[in-house]
């Protein structure tokens, strides 16, 4: 279970819409979403949960380059919305390289004939690390700290969302 939604922060505080990922196939799609959000180039996070599994970041701030935190690459791997975070510059690889990889991974959770012990031989686990990757400075200047943003688990979009201040207005769309 996925759940998705959209921060703006604007003049008057956050705003907050929750958000289809659906149609959304690469992180420019979503950097565009996201900065649909806000007319105004203000700062606009995209915050994306599954389960106590993992969670991700994005901060859009007008039209730089999208900042991204993933709180476990190894488990955001294995979902289509985790692989949209997940890009070679995140992963510190050269684009296209072991791209084959990620693109042969079974996003919908079932297994393909191969166990996970089996992985090692075609270097896919070095690929993904397991943990975080990712800006974790990303909410720094917010009022959150690298630190807590890297302790975190459980329902890490409600602890973000409250150290912003956001919380009510997160949860009318949750």
């Amino acid at each position: 279970m996925y759940f998705a939604a959209l921060l703006a922060r604007t003049e008057d505080g956050w705003e907050a819409s929750d958000t289809e990922l659906d149609d959304v196939e690469t992180l420019s799609d979503l950097a565009d979403l996201a900065r649909e959000a806000s007319p105004d180039e203000d700062t606009v996070l995209v915050l994306i949960e599954q389960e106590d599994a993992w969670f991700g970041v994005v901060r859009v701030d007008g039209e730089e380059d999208p900042r991204i935190y993933v709180s476990d690459a190894a488990a955001a791997a294995r979902s289509s919305y985790g692989e949209i975070l997940l890009t070679d510059e995140l992963l510190g690889r050269e684009p296209g390289e072991d791209g084959d990889d990620l693109d042969a991974l079974d996003l919908d959770g079932t297994e393909d004939g191969e166990s996970d012990d089996e992985d090692g031989g075609d270097g896919s686990g070095e690929a993904v690390p397991h943990g975080p990757v990712g800006d974790a400075e990303i909410l720094d200047d917010l009022g959150m700290s690298e630190k807590e943003l890297r302790s975190m688990s459980g329902d890490a979009v409600g602890v973000i969302a409250e150290a912003l201040g956001a919380l009510d207005v997160l949860e009318t769309v949750r």
